[in-house]
């Protein structure tokens, strides 16, 4: 049986496993619980609903994944303002790297990131499984997006958690965890295997669904985080493992060569709600105008009456954050401050009090802000035909002036110094007027200290942030709002709940 390509689109924004079953009312009837590969996952139709399931947990790790890979950096703070936003201290818990095995930002973001995580590990090996008895069209490609889609969420909790289980079959039971080392050579196994039978390309129907350029992607951020991914982490810090510099060049590489990718010309054309026609993104998170299926981006630090879309007014940027961007840096357009009109209409707006709306790039009390302090990240600008919070843009995880820059640092770190300036400044063309690149004179160690600025200025509101500085080394430093951590903060603690749940997983090191 196919499928007409029409429908694989609406397919990658299903809900979940088999969301196009309904709800039994025979009971004679199969209850969707009882999906099993004796009753499912026979004809295209239906493997593809499954794997529309696995795409559908990476919105929901939208929220607590992506919320924590911010708010802990230098990029986010969100303010208590009032009554809005404290929700018990864990929002600047959070910003403060305060968090314990039991605390208030463990309990709910925390637990959260690794619950969506594992949920998407549990739907790919569900669909991997179903597939052993059965023959479908396509099954080998199918096969391997399923395995490249589980080592995308392997990536996350190894990027949070450390060693974490390595479970590939769908038997519910305690696991053992593995090595964070471990974890990190059975991604890499798994990407390297399902990019030979992924596609090159995709055609617009198909638009989100894994290729090899994403593969590849997420080898170009293994490589680059190998000394940190491939090492250890003690209570007295992390002992780096092995880099693969020369493997982040020879990947970025693949995917800058094959054709398939281009810088857009405008830079905003990667972050609207039409960013699907960008020639850059490699691989996103899809995104509707439907109820549940928009993306909140833009409520989470919008005012209350920024638009005619509900905004929460919450997270706010830093003002070292802001400051640090170049005036003539078209990528500081992306933050909002001072008067505000209103982003759907155009006329001034007002704060609660009536009075009009001004964004300060300072913060004076992140405890008892007022509505205006904060400058908003504003970099995925509002659909004109939207009306609520659903909002359309898809999300880049990954795109092609990231693995510039991610090979900019490799070239670096191999005392290519002159070359990385480069290629950064192959990124940096679009975004001045006139040109203002980098000097290619500089030192190893000021090439190494503009680069991560550069990651900044490109990649800020895009989840980056944390991986960057935790490579840096300056992820538990001294920052506006936040005193120096611990150095075992750059894992995360795995929730009490969770080694209630399975005995035979062990908490991190420092908590």
């Amino acid at each position: 049986m196919t499928v007409k390509k029409a429908s694989v689109s609406a397919l990658l924004l299903a809900s979940a496993v088999g969301a196009s079953l309904q709800g039994c009312t025979d009971l004679t009837e199969v209850p969707a619980g009882a999906i099993s590969p004796d009753n499912y996952y026979r004809t295209s139709a239906e493997v593809l609903g499954g794997v529309a399931g696995v795409y559908a947990t990476m919105r929901d790790n939208m929220w607590n994944y992506y919320n924590l890979s911010q708010v802990s950096t230098d990029e986010n703070v969100v303010p208590t303002r009032g009554s809005d936003w404290f929700d018990n201290g864990r929002w600047l818990e959070i910003h403060r790297q305060g968090w314990t095995s039991t605390s208030g930002s463990t309990n709910e973001d925390i637990n959260g990131s690794w619950n969506s995580m594992w949920s998407g590990i549990a739907k790919a090996n569900t669909v991997l499984s179903a597939l052993k008895p059965n023959t479908v069209a396509n099954q080998g490609a199918i096969e391997a997006e399923l395995r490249a889609l589980r080592a995308f969420y392997y990536i996350g909790l190894m990027d949070f958690f450390g060693g974490v289980p390595i479970v590939t079959t769908t038997e519910i039971q305690p696991r053992a965890q593995n090595t964070r080392a471990e974890v990190y050579r059975f991604i890499e196994t798994e990407l390297l295997a399902a990019r030979a039978a992924l596609p090159a390309r995709r055609d617009a129907a198909d638009w989100g669904r894994v290729t090899q350029g994403a593969a590849d992607a997420m080898l170009v951020a293994m490589y680059l985080n190998a000394e940190v991914w491939g090492g250890s982490v003690t209570a007295a810090g992390l002992t780096k493992g092995p880099a693969r510099w020369s493997d982040v060049v020879t990947v970025a590489d693949r995917i800058i060569n094959s054709g398939n990718y281009s810088l857009a010309s405008n830079w905003n054309a990667n972050f609207r709600f039409d960013n699907q026609n960008s020639p850059e993104n490699i691989f996103v998170v899809r995104f509707s105008r439907l109820d549940g299926l928009g993306s909140s981006l833009n409520s989470r630090s919008m005012h209350y009456n920024s638009s005619n879309i509900a905004g929460w007014n919450g997270f706010s940027t830093l003002s070292d954050t802001y400051n640090a961007f170049d005036d003539a840096d078209l990528r500081k357009r992306i933050f909002l401050v001072g008067p505000q009109n209103n982003l759907s209409t155009g006329a001034p707006v007002l704060d609660r009090s009536g009075n009009r709306l001004v964004f300060t790039p300072e913060i004076r009390d992140v405890t008892q802000a007022t509505e205006g302090e904060g400058a908003r990240i504003y970099k995925f600008p509002l659909d004109p035909g939207a009306t609520d919070q659903n909002q359309p843009n898809d999300f880049p995880h990954y795109r092609l002036a990231d693995v510039f820059l991610a090979k900019a640092e490799a070239l670096n770190e191999q005392g290519q110094t002159a070359a990385g300036i480069a290629v950064v400044n192959t990124v940096r063309t679009r975004v001045f007027t006139p040109a203002k690149p980098l000097s290619t004179g500089l030192s190893q160690a000021a090439a190494r200290t503009a680069l991560f600025r550069e990651r900044l200025f490109e990649l800020t509101g895009e989840g980056k942030r944390r991986q960057d500085m935790i490579r840096a080394g300056t992820y538990t430093a001294r920052s506006q709002f936040k005193e120096v951590q611990p150095p075992y903060k750059i894992l995360m603690p795995i929730p009490a709940s969770q080694l209630a749940t399975n005995p035979l997983l062990k908490q991190n090191p420092g908590y």
